[in-house]
């Protein structure tokens, strides 16, 4: 079977309604494919049954049926039954945390490798890197590894930006992620802007929308991949 898996920057572009700048990305991968599972674990504060909410109103027009992963009394079970994964943004280490927790990182994993679609954003994304080390996110809880589910070869940073905020004296995106490279300099880490994302399909992989990508790896700092690469040598 072939890997599908769309990895998202983010739920929203700018000022756009929720999930709306996802749809054309998110359709092709729902045709013959009616019932998915939503996985809501990094949105703590907003609460499951809101976050679940919100994704259902934001995809209305696929004309889905979507259930949250919390609903079910057996999440493993919820996650074999679905035809599709979706996997919402938030913390990424209480996602990976419960992941771990529900025993469902190598299930996912397995379920993705026979061809079930995988849809995240954010840190929905993030855990579909080789691990989280590369994460925005607080480390509010600790999860046994940050190993994640490893359905791209490398490393992903969401919502990657320059920006500085003005007499903000901390580090930059890219200093963090030169980081990492100091410490991994074998490992690549790919950031992708808002609005952009990656879909993997198989032994393809692409960088859609109308955005640069960067890749950080070794002694190479930031070096710029063009809106719309192709990316497949990454797989090798």
């Amino acid at each position: 079977m072939t890997i599908q898996a769309l990895l998202l920057s983010s739920s929203r572009e700018g000022d756009t309604p929720y999930l709306q700048h996802t749809l054309p990305y998110i359709a092709p991968l729902t045709t013959g494919r009616r019932n998915w599972v939503f996985v809501p674990y990094a949105g703590i504060s907003l609460g499951y049954d809101n976050y679940l909410t919100r994704v259902r109103e934001g995809l209305a027009s696929l004309n889905i049926n979507i259930s949250g992963i919390h609903e079910h009394s057996d999440p493993r079970q919820a996650i074999r039954d679905a035809d599709g994964i979706l996997v919402g943004g938030g913390n990424t280490f209480h996602l990976l945390h419960e992941l771990y927790r529900y025993d469902l990182l190598h299930l996912i994993r397995e379920e993705v490798a026979a061809g079930k679609p995988y849809i995240g954003w954010s840190a929905g994304s993030n855990v579909a890197g080789l691990s989280i080390r590369t994460t925005n996110d607080m480390p509010i809880i600790e999860p046994p590894s940050f190993t994640a589910l490893g359905l791209l070869p490398f490393q992903l940073n969401p919502h990657y930006t320059d920006y500085q905020a003005p007499g903000h004296n901390g580090e930059t995106r890219a200093q963090r992620l030169l980081e990492f490279t100091c410490v991994d300099p074998l490992t690549p880490v790919v950031g992708i802007q808002e609005g952009s994302a990656l879909l993997r399909e198989g032994d393809s992989l692409k960088l859609l929308g109308d955005k640069e990508g960067y890749l950080f790896k070794g002694e190479i700092q930031k070096q710029v991949i063009a809106a719309g690469s192709d990316l497949s040598a990454m797989l090798a």
